[in-house]
């Protein structure tokens, strides 16, 4: 039995070798699809993961942006405010109304009334602009102080202008200032999200690059100091850099917005300037006239306005980004050290890092502010900045004059109602006058408004969104490789040499914009 047994076994070993054989492959193959899938199933969990905290950080990026934008919006609207002082004149044309009223019940006094010069519907009308504009408008200490002060050092002198004079002034002041304040706030908009969101992708790295340098079975949490590594500055994750590339706003807030009100003011002087105040418009015609100073801005054609520079108006020449530094208070002498109190030398004599006139070409600052001068010439920013003012300004026209000036309904609300007509907006008619006390209003809903009903409308605006998304998540291969050494600096030597091709090929415009347009293209479907 035992020996038949032997036999069987000798005579079928290598049917049970081959069996043997293909249970141990099938096991194996099994337990080797079983690790992929659960490799799979990780990988993809990871990625989830993130993925959810690159939304995450994304969303709380596009918070904060809006939280610096009205933070820093009102030192705009006070240096606007400043500089186009509506209710001075409103004061002047005031007081030149009471002394001709005094002078009127002079004469009654002494001889019959004289029959008034012209309508007395036209006279109520002015005390009423008049009394509007000066409730309602956004009065500053500084121009209350300034106009009290002429009134009495100068007498008289504030009212040499005629009447026609002071109220062609408050027209232009009042457009002018109402229209500056949008373009300020759009274009404000604009350059934070590209300042914040370049920042947003340099941390975002740097904590990736932070994380990926830990090894995942080392539980422990190291308390090791190792700023010494320089790991954070090649990486952009410096915090000096950060604030003074945040300080470079103080152009625009500053300087930028003060072109911008000569280029509004020359345009609604051509556009507005023969129109008078007690004259009625129509709400078609106030829309095209609105359009017509936008045209002369921005650009009448899609070629004009591709081809304006909004760039000088929202950062520094190259070669003054030191004097910005200064204005804005980040380079200066301390007058103490911490440990002494010894004086410390002059700023002159500083060694800061900032030293030079310009930023040297391999600072992080340096690159920063390439960068958000190659966003700011592209075209995809000349397309948002028109879909901002387009918005901004229809907030202002189509819903605050609109419903104030032309007593119209909001047109996004539902009528209740279907059987009681309503109005035609084309046959509406308003004042000039009374759509300048609106405007005067609308000054403070645009740089102090609580809500701010036309930041509100901006964020409505998706394409900004996508716009902010493109600057997020672009280049993160080119970020990636500052921190490597000579094989990165051998990639970004192909990617000059590959760049100038396509700037032979192009022009330098197409180069610089090449694959900005590619990404853009595919978040919008354009």
């Amino acid at each position: 039995m035992i020996e038949s047994t032997r036999k069987w076994l000798k005579r079928n070993r290598t049917t049970f070798a081959v069996g043997a054989g293909v249970l141990g492959a099938g096991y194996i193959a099994g337990q080797y699809v079983l690790s992929k899938v659960a490799e799979t199933r990780q990988r993809m969990a990871e990625d989830r993961v993130a993925k959810e905290n690159l939304r995450r950080r994304f969303q709380q990026n596009q918070e904060d942006c809006t939280i610096t934008v009205l933070a820093l919006l009102p030192t705009a609207t006070e240096n606007i405010v400043d500089a186009l002082p509506v209710e001075k004149i409103t004061q002047d044309l005031q007081r030149k109304r009471a002394m001709r009223l005094g002078r009127s019940a002079g004469r009654s006094d002494g001889a019959a009334p004289a029959p008034s010069s012209g309508p007395s519907s036209v006279t109520e009308d002015d005390g009423k602009s008049l009394a509007s504009l000066q409730t309602d408008s956004y009065v500053h200490a500084s121009q209350t102080t300034a106009s009290s002060g002429e009134g009495e050092g100068h007498g008289a002198s504030p009212l040499t202008k005629s009447k026609a004079q002071l109220w062609n002034d408050l027209k232009i002041t009042s457009i002018t200032r109402s229209f500056t304040l949008l373009y300020t706030l759009s274009l404000l908009t604009l350059l934070t999200r590209i300042q914040l969101n370049l920042l947003g992708r340099r941390n975002y790295l740097s904590s990736v690059v932070s994380l990926a340098s830990h090894s995942p079975q080392d539980p422990t949490i190291s308390l090791e100091n190792r700023d010494d590594d320089g790991a954070e500055q090649s990486w952009g994750n410096d915090f000096e850099t950060n604030r003074k590339f945040l300080t470079f706003s103080w152009w625009l807030l500053h300087r930028g917005w003060r072109d911008v009100k000569e280029r509004v003011e020359a345009a609604v002087k051509t556009v507005f300037g023969p129109l008078n105040p007690k004259e009625d418009i129509l709400l078609e015609k106030l829309s095209e006239l609105i359009l017509d100073v936008r045209r002369k801005v921005e650009g009448a054609t899609p070629e004009e306005r591709r081809s304006h520079k909004w760039l000088p108006y929202l950062l520094p020449p190259h070669g003054e980004e030191e004097t910005v530094l200064r204005e804005s208070g980040i380079l200066k002498s301390y007058p103490h050290t911490q440990s002494s109190s010894v004086p410390v030398p002059p700023s002159s004599s500083i060694q800061t890092p900032f030293q030079p006139s310009s930023p040297s070409p391999s600072s992080p600052l340096r690159r920063l502010l390439d960068e958000t001068s190659d966003l700011v010439d592209s075209p995809p920013f000349t397309r948002i900045l028109t879909l901002l003012l387009d918005t901004t300004f229809s907030h202002l026209a189509d819903y605050q004059i609109r419903t104030d000036a032309y007593r119209l309904p909001n047109p996004s609300a539902i009528p209740w109602v279907q059987d009681v007509p309503e109005p035609d907006p084309g046959l509406a008619k308003a004042k000039l006058a009374n759509i300048l006390v609106v405007m005067t209003r609308q000054t403070h809903a645009i740089g102090n408004g609580v809500p701010n009903r036309y930041a509100q409308a901006i964020e409505g605006v998706k394409e900004l969104e996508a716009f902010a998304a493109v600057i997020y998540s672009s280049h993160f291969e080119f970020e990636a490789l500052e921190g490597n050494g000579l094989e990165g600096d051998q990639e970004m030597q192909g990617r000059e040499r590959r760049g100038d091709e396509k700037e032979e090929e192009h022009g330098p415009a197409g180069a610089a914009t090449s694959i900005f347009d590619g990404v853009w293209g595919k978040i919008t479907g354009r």
